[in-house]
């Protein structure tokens, strides 16, 4: 058992209970850190209804609209946060996002606009948040940022499409995170989880084919569990991984480094 009892996270991404950033809060809250959660309001609030009933669940203490292509909204989202937290141990980015049109065409007519709103949500948002964030994290004496990535990030998947540039695109912005911030004890790693059947991945398509290969071509002959992923989270913000960062740490029960 990790103990992050007095630790302070705040989470991005919980959208519903199937998330792999919920399964994330439900670890951490189980390992007693203090939650921070964010949504993205939506016309009728069910964004917003739903995070509230779900960060209940965690104890979460603080709970703040965000939407991370808006600085603005970034802004008055770490002001918020600043005013009611003195540290951040932990910063978790699990935010990915494509035009539904751009996963179902050939990658090559991927439109200009959905292909940089893809970048903009999925990877450029770490920066901003990174950046309003460190005053909490340098505070905090040291922290861990941690972002969720896909094995679309290196290898052609198929109809992930646009993703897997974005994807790429985030893992290398972690290793200059990391970089960056490794002299003030910030560490900066991404869990590249194995296909896994959330909400969001029903956008893809086919995508019941790619959990099928994926569960039948990995070592373990399975795939991962959203729980899997949260457990390994907690450890990568643990200080038992106070030597880790720069680092893709694949949780997709050996998909990633089978050769078929």
């Amino acid at each position: 058992m990790i103990d992050l009892t007095g630790k302070k996270g705040l989470i991005l991404g919980v959208g519903n209970q199937r998330s792999i950033a919920w399964a994330m809060a439900e670890q951490f809250h189980q390992q007693g850190a203090e939650l921070g959660l964010t949504y993205l309001t939506d016309p009728k609030g069910r964004f917003e209804a739903n995070v509230r009933k779900l960060g209940e669940q965690v104890g979460a203490s603080f709970i703040h609209e965000c939407d991370v292509a808006d600085d603005d909204s970034i802004q008055e989202m770490a002001d918020s946060l600043k005013a009611k937290w003195d540290r951040l141990d932990f910063l978790i980015h699990s935010l990915a996002y494509a035009d539904q049109q751009d996963l179902q065409i050939p990658f090559s007519s991927t439109s200009r606009e959905g292909f940089t709103k893809a970048h903009q949500i999925s990877a450029f948002s770490l920066m901003p948040l990174t950046a309003h964030m460190l005053p909490l994290m340098k505070e905090a004496g040291g922290a861990s940022i941690l972002s969720i990535s896909f094995i679309g990030s290196v290898l052609a998947v198929p109809n992930y499409n646009v993703m897997g540039p974005a994807k790429a695109s985030l893992e290398s912005s972690m290793r200059y995170l990391a970089r960056e911030l490794g002299p003030e004890n910030i560490r900066a790693n991404v869990i590249s989880a194995g296909a896994i059947r959330t909400i969001s991945a029903s956008g893809i398509k086919n995508f019941s084919e790619m959990l099928r290969v994926a569960g039948e071509h990995s070592a373990m002959k399975r795939t991962a569990t959203q729980e899997e992923v949260g457990k390994a989270a907690v450890f990568l913000c643990s200080d038992a991984a106070s030597a880790i960062t720069g680092q893709v740490i694949y949780v997709d029960c050996g998909y990633s480094m089978m050769a078929n």
